[in-house]
């Protein structure tokens, strides 16, 4: 897994995934996306899903995790372009169909 962050102009904070989201760098994952909510408190944090290959049932709650601790820091988190597989699981670990966009939404 890959993460690259960077920052809007209008503020938000994007940190595309890419590869393999698995247990062997779960660590990795979880640090980056509570930093981001925890240290860097943008007003929205999205999550470009497009190049995930693959995301195990750790990853899933790692992201599903985030929206809640998201919510009590008030940042918005969005997952941009999960593969529909992806979107399917993220909505079954209880992550809102709001959070979750496609790109062709605008």
């Amino acid at each position: 897994m890959m993460l690259d962050v960077s920052t809007r102009a209008d503020g938000s904070l994007v940190i595309r995934a890419s590869g393999d989201v698995g247990v062997e760098n779960a660590v990795h994952l979880r640090r980056a996306l509570v930093h981001a909510v925890r240290r860097t408190r943008p007003l929205r944090l999205i999550l470009d899903l497009a190049g995930v290959a693959s995301v195990d049932s750790i990853g899933v709650g790692t992201f599903a995790a985030t929206c809640a601790l998201a919510d009590v820091h008030q940042v918005a988190v969005f997952f941009d372009d999960p593969a529909p597989e992806l979107a399917a699981r993220l909505a079954t670990a209880g992550v809102p169909p709001w959070r979750l966009r496609r790109s062709e939404w605008g």
